[in-house]
């Protein structure tokens, strides 16, 4: 029997040489760049015998979302996906999931890299930092910075307490704040770690700063809009980065403009890589481009992971990290 073929698609930032050395064991196929036309071409014949992917997060601007079109032409030997990303909002997991094939995606890895740049965020929307960076640069000092606010004594919800909002509620500890959240169910009181489980209406309403680290689906999708901000404290600050569409970014906008919110921490947003016009020109939004993960050794170690699942699953032994939509799917094929 021959080798099992993988597929890797879209570009490697850190680990070719990894990647190469799967080649002793797999027959090793690439779709670095192209176009999605381009690709469903070559799942009918050149990718017609591949049983695993690697699919880079980045491969989006080569074959678009991995949809039910996608779907539909994969070819039937295919069982894994091995996707590099936190977030795999971009993937039909139904679809997918129906076809029996198996997704991962990339958690852990990315949990400490992500969890900084939120409290730089948080940090930031405190300070009011946009006002005082813009001013400086153009030569007038301080410019009109409003005072600002100290975190310690400040109550911290988190909208999703996983592996990013564990990591920033350890973080915000440090900075005496406490620390309240939400889940779909309670964690286990090792994994709390002082933390209080609240409803959803009380961390709206009890919380100074919301943190949002939740997956983006169907139903999360604007969890935040404007009856949510109505719910919220007067002058509380809003971080996010997790994924953009969360909050509606309209909503927000009105939001920080009537002062309801006081500032807003912004690594994502809604319509990537436009950001709504009124974010851009009002300096209480401090804001910075999805670089939540953008480090050396996150980016490497998030590529390690995606290999090793990919490795794990075509060896027989099932994928490292499961997306939680499939670790309870019941169906004919998973």
């Amino acid at each position: 029997m021959g080798k099992p073929t993988v597929l890797l698609i879209g570009p490697l930032a850190h680990t070719d040489k990894e990647w190469d050395a799967l080649g002793d064991k797999y027959n090793l196929k690439e779709f670095r760049s192209g176009t999605r036309d381009q690709f469903l071409i070559k799942l009918k014949d050149e990718f017609s015998d591949v049983v695993g992917i690697y699919r880079s997060n980045l491969s989006v601007a080569q074959t678009g979302p991995f949809d039910s079109e996608i779907c539909s032409a994969m070819p039937d030997c295919l069982k894994f996906i091995a996707h590099n990303g936190a977030g795999y909002d971009n993937i039909d997991v139904d679809a997918f999931t129906n076809k029996g094939i198996h997704i991962s995606s990339t958690p852990i890895a990315v949990d400490n890299a992500t969890a900084d740049v939120g409290i730089f965020l948080l940090l930031g929307a405190l300070r009011y930092a946009t006002i005082p960076l813009n001013a400086i640069r153009a030569g007038n000092w301080r410019g009109k910075t409003p005072i600002g606010h100290d975190p310690n004594g400040k109550t911290l919800g988190i909208l999703g307490m996983g592996g990013i909002g564990r990591a920033m509620a350890h973080r915000a500890c440090a900075f005496g704040m406490k620390i309240i959240y939400h889940n779909r169910n309670r964690l286990p009181s090792e994994l709390e770690d002082g933390a209080i489980y609240v409803s959803f209406d009380e961390l709206l309403a009890k919380s100074d700063v919301l943190s949002l680290n939740l997956a983006l689906n169907a139903k999360t999708r604007h969890i935040i809009s404007a009856p949510e901000f109505t719910k919220m404290k007067d002058g509380v600050v809003i971080v996010n980065t997790a994924r953009g569409a969360l909050i509606k970014e309209s909503d927000l906008v009105e939001a920080l403009e009537s002062g309801k919110v006081a500032s807003a921490g912004l690594d994502v947003f809604e319509d990537e890589p436009t950001v709504h016009e009124g974010l851009l020109r009002n300096e209480k939004a401090f804001i910075v481009p999805h670089i939540g993960t953008n480090t050396y050794e996150t980016q490497r170690e998030m590529e390690l992971l995606v290999l090793r699942n990919l490795e794990s699953a075509v060896d027989g032994k099932g994928l490292l990290t499961p997306i939680p939509e499939q670790k309870t799917k019941v169906n004919g094929n998973l």
